[in-house]
């Protein structure tokens, strides 16, 4: 058992007869009243994601997890597949426990957290970014420069992200897996 005090982002705990990770939380103590804890909690078995409090104190049971790395194969529909690194041993996942699918390019390699009681899956996390190759864009549109303009774009995954002006088919971008957004060009 652990307490309030121990939460942490990425923490896999059982909350209303279900596993959930944190995903953010905030410690609160305002001036009148018991601190207490905001957190974010995201089902690792439907992916759905609510919003929970705990005061200050509260007992939370963890759950014991261990960290393999991954490879990604490839999806077949809401199936993704993985094979462990070490053992070769093949996982299948379901789409709604993946952060960021649409960012997951085949033989990228992430971390899974697998429950260590029955050996079951929870979760994926995934690099901090990816570089993926931006295949359809617009064109920029000359005397369109305004401070920050972007554009939509298509990468390899299919993703769609917002890009810059200045960014064509056929170049490199590095994304930022949390929030899906445009970091920087790779230059080759």
């Amino acid at each position: 058992m652990a307490n309030t005090s121990d939460i942490r982002k990425g923490l896999c705990i059982r909350y209303n007869h279900d596993i959930y990770k944190i995903i953010e939380f905030l410690h609160v103590k305002p001036g009148k009243g018991p601190a207490f804890v905001r957190t974010k909690l995201k089902s690792v078995t439907t992916g759905k994601v609510i919003d929970n409090t705990f005061s200050a104190g509260h007992k939370i049971e963890d759950v014991r997890v261990e960290t393999h790395s991954f490879q990604y194969l490839y999806n077949d529909g809401d199936d993704f597949h993985f094979m462990n690194t070490n053992d070769y041993t093949q996982i299948t996942l379901q789409k709604n426990t993946l952060d960021a699918p649409g960012l997951l390019k085949e033989g990228e390699v992430v971390t899974v957290l697998i429950n260590s009681e029955d050996q079951s899956p929870l979760s994926v996390d995934m690099p901090a970014s990816v570089i993926l190759e931006v295949t359809h864009t617009e064109p920029g549109i000359k005397g369109n420069t305004a401070t920050n303009a972007t554009k939509p774009a298509t990468v390899e995954t299919g993703a769609r992200v917002n890009v810059p002006l200045f960014i064509n088919e056929g170049d490199k971008i590095k994304v930022e897996t949390e929030k899906g957004t445009y970091m920087e060009r790779i230059k080759e």
